[in-house]
């Protein structure tokens, strides 16, 4: 069979697939006009304008803590108060800092008391190694000294947490018909979780964890190994009594 098309001009041959273009124009429009936003509306943030923590940050900086200690010339260390003033401040050097910074000893040099100094701060390192500071969280350094009582400076870097200021009352709450979060949303939690705080480290990162007490566990272990009762032992006064009546 002939195809009678095949003869015709290629402008007056039916096309079926331009049928179909009104009804994909439809849906196109369609779909976009369900995606359609309101350009009136105010366009708000989102989560950034939910979370207080974003709106009314804590600043969490170091400022340095430092101890000094009078060193007279010809002494052979420190004395038994000296020895307490440093189990408290490295104590307190790590309740607030977690282990997240050195501990720095600073000796004077050039002054009479130099010799002296230098056997404060080995008794100091000393005392440092046994309360547990590893040798790496330990620094020594010298400064030049100009006086014949030049202190032994012991300083570590302390996290303080600086509070937002609060008090952003710009925003008309009875006018306010989209029912957003005023300016001052949140202030008064953040200002209080920085003053109360015990160390604003915590506020940056988890602490490193401490050495396990393994007293008890190889109490225990070495009882499941040899296969004896693990538990405590009670004796008959411990333990509850029960008395069944009849």
């Amino acid at each position: 069979m002939i195809n009678r098309l095949a003869s015709l001009p290629a402008e007056l041959v039916p096309r079926r697939g331009l049928r179909l273009a009104p009804l994909a124009l439809g849906l196109i429009a369609l779909a976009l006009g369900g995606c359609r936003h309101d350009v009136t509306a105010p366009q708000v943030a989102g989560w950034a304008m939910v979370d207080p923590s974003q709106r009314h940050p804590i600043i969490v900086s170091q400022q340095p803590q430092t101890m000094q200690l009078r060193i007279p010339a010809g002494a052979r260390g420190l004395s038994p108060r000296q020895r307490a003033d440093v189990l408290e401040f490295a104590d307190r050097s790590r309740a607030r800092d977690a282990g997240n910074s050195r501990l720095v000893i600073q000796a004077p040099g050039g002054g009479a008391n130099e010799i002296a100094a230098m056997h404060a701060v080995g008794e100091i390192r000393q005392i440092l190694g046994d309360m547990g500071f590893p040798e790496a969280s330990i620094s020594v350094e010298a400064y030049h000294a100009d006086r014949r009582d030049a202190p032994v400076r012991v300083s570590y870097l302390r996290y303080v947490a600086e509070a937002p200021v609060c008090g952003y009352w710009t925003t008309n709450l009875a006018s306010q018909r989209d029912n957003g979060n005023y300016p001052n949303f949140g202030c008064a939690n953040q200002h209080n979780l920085a003053v109360s705080v015990a160390n604003p480290a915590d506020l940056i990162g988890p602490r490193t964890e401490s050495d396990r007490p393994s007293e008890r566990r190889d109490v225990v272990w070495d009882k499941y190994k040899a296969g004896e009762w693990t538990g405590a032992k009670k004796s008959n006064d411990d333990r509850e009594k029960i008395t069944i009546q009849k």
